[in-house]
């Protein structure tokens, strides 16, 4: 028996990157799976490699931007295996400009792909979450916590879903469900892509992580999605967990 065993999970961005690390831990730890993303071949191919682990995982094509998709989401979950145990939001989308460069369409993209999703989706697993005294799992970033250049949009989406999530786990903990924030740094192929791109960057950036490299993005943050959507972390709820080799030390 698994940690997860027969927990039925939901996880945006789940075919490819952290969201797929995830995933994969997930369902190895006895878990259902279905992965959202917008990426029909990833998803696809993604669900092939879950199910594998977990016969009845699934992908669900969806674009997190359209609001009625929301809905359907977990209907379709819910209906399909009768309950909602871990909702993971995971996925977002923004592009890199500084304050003075930033548009009302790249804030649109990234609180339309990040924050409007995480919130919206909390919302209509509720009734679910409250059953099963399940548990919630959102992303941050360090570009939030610490402001880095160039992440205006990012950032801003980022510290709006700490804000949020702090504030659903002071509300949800009377229904004895748990909402934690992962803050990551991982080397999933976006990270990959940058490192080829510019390596003396890449290099001086891992310089500055002081467990010496990025982290995996199944066996460093995937296994950290499992303690938190397990029972082992039945008495941690409203915190941002920073899986980032130390770069960031929280006081």
């Amino acid at each position: 028996m698994g940690k997860l065993q027969d927990k039925v999970v939901i996880i945006t961005g789940g075919a490819n990157g952290i969201g797929s690390g995830i995933a994969k831990s997930m369902v190895k730890e006895g878990a259902i799976v279905t992965i959202v993303d917008l990426n029909e071949e990833a998803g696809k191919s993604m669900e092939k490699e879950l199910q594998a682990f977990s016969p009845q995982s699934m992908f669900l094509k969806a674009n997190l931007m359209d609001r009625e998709n929301l809905g359907t989401i977990v209907s379709t979950v819910v209906k399909k295996y009768g309950r909602l145990d871990v909702l993971v939001n995971n996925a977002h989308a923004s592009k890199q400009k500084t304050i003075e460069e930033t548009t009302q369409e790249d804030l649109d993209l990234s609180f339309g792909t990040g924050f409007y999703p995480t919130f919206y989706l909390m919302q209509e697993a509720l009734p679910y979450l409250k059953e099963s005294k399940g548990n919630v799992i959102n992303f941050a970033s360090g570009a939030g916590l610490n402001g880095h250049e160039t992440q205006a949009a990012y950032a801003a989406a980022k510290e709006a879903i700490r804000g949020v999530s702090r504030v659903a786990a002071n509300e949800w903990g009377r229904f004895g469900i748990n909402v934690n924030i992962i803050s990551p740094i991982a080397n999933s192929p976006g990270v990959e892509a940058w490192a080829k791109a510019q390596p003396k960057y890449y290099e001086e950036v891992k310089s500055r992580i002081p467990l010496g490299y990025f982290g995996d993005i199944e066996k460093d943050i995937g296994t950290v999605a499992v303690f938190l959507a397990s029972e082992d972390s039945r008495y941690i709820t409203g915190q941002t967990i920073m899986v980032d080799g130390g770069t960031t030390m929280l006081r």
